[in-house]
């Protein structure tokens, strides 16, 4: 080997261990964490908050907001003047034994039940990785919980293009009584309304989200009159335009979930709105001391998806598990 060759040998292999350092250095230092002693959590990026966990106990629930993109654009919105018990990324049952869970304020029915939790176990990475592990209860009036929640998140580093995830684990365990979990009903039901069939985990988006479409693994997601969407899969992107930017939020449900494909809610008419409607159909019911399984993988990214790219990434998440 000529000196020369030797020299070019050293300076490219030079060029990767510094690019390498670089690369490194770029990780650790692109975000920091931000915590609030039993409050929240959050990353912090170049422009401001990707995302924020609050758990404070004088909350009604756990929930994630802002859920944003890493340059700067929130993509949820937290306690809406049209509906305050809506929480950005967020999980709460409708009812369970006939007592409500879902909203915070006492509107039609007098018996609303409590969620409160432990304080979170939390594990932070410098590239701006977590886990997050949590116990909730579901009482009514102070008495023995009628549900025990076991809930596990983990949350990505985003990647060169801004997208990250959150991969939900929940376990649901009945008390020492048989439960129903149920919903407003929809039709064909008697006693069923177009708006009704939430329930479980949900993303309120931001107001200022415009140009809303949504597509499913098998296509692009058609809407009715009311601007309601209902279908059953395994997957449901929802996107549009924050100031301009195309930006979107895709949710994975796990192929062994109750009830799979699951059937999906999603809203564009005076609100944004998703949600993976478990209960949708009919009401679950869970003999005391079983227990069930719920998990899915929501996808925050920047730009529009596509079927193609939603159905790619519905395989990887089944794959991984």
């Amino acid at each position: 080997m000529t000196s020369q060759a030797f020299r070019s040998l050293v300076t490219i292999a030079t060029l990767l261990l510094v690019g390498s350092f670089a690369l490194a250095s770029f990780a650790e230092s692109q975000f920091r964490w931000e915590t609030a002693p039993g409050s929240s959590l959050a990353l912090i990026g170049e422009h401001g908050i990707v995302w924020k966990f609050n758990f404070s106990s004088e909350r009604p629930k756990p929930f994630f907001d802002p859920v944003a993109l890493v340059s700067g654009e929130s993509l949820t919105w937290n306690e809406p003047p049209d509906h305050a018990w809506h929480h950005g990324l967020w999980f709460s049952w409708k009812t369970i034994n006939g007592t409500h869970y879902w909203e915070t304020v006492n509107r039609t029915n007098p018996k609303l039940g409590e969620t409160t939790w432990n304080a979170p176990k939390v594990a932070t990475s410098p590239d701006g990785s977590a886990r997050i592990e949590m116990d909730i209860l579901y009482t009514v009036g102070g008495a023995d919980p009628v549900v025990y929640e076991k809930r596990i998140i983990e949350v990505s580093s985003p990647n060169s293009d801004g997208q990250y995830h959150f991969d939900w684990d929940a376990t649901f365990r009945a008390g020492e009584q048989d439960v129903v979990f149920d919903r407003t009903p929809i039709p064909p039901d008697p006693n069923g309304v177009p708006w009704g069939g939430y329930a479980g985990l949900s993303v309120r988006f931001a107001k200022n989200l415009s140009e809303r479409e949504a597509v499913t693994e098998r296509g692009p997601a058609s809407y009715d009159k009311d601007g309601i969407h209902r279908s059953a899969g395994q997957a449901f992107d929802y996107h549009g335009k924050l100031n301009n930017q195309p930006a979107g939020i895709a949710i994975l449900a796990h192929s062994e979930n109750p009830r799979a494909p699951t059937p999906w809610y999603a809203i564009r008419s005076n609100m944004s709105y998703l949600n993976p409607a478990f209960l949708a159909d009919k009401p679950y019911s869970l003999k005391a001391h079983d227990e069930f399984r719920l998990r899915y993988r929501l996808i925050v990214h920047p730009g529009i998806w596509k079927t193609e790219r939603l159905k790619k990434a519905s395989n990887d998440y089944a794959n991984k598990q």
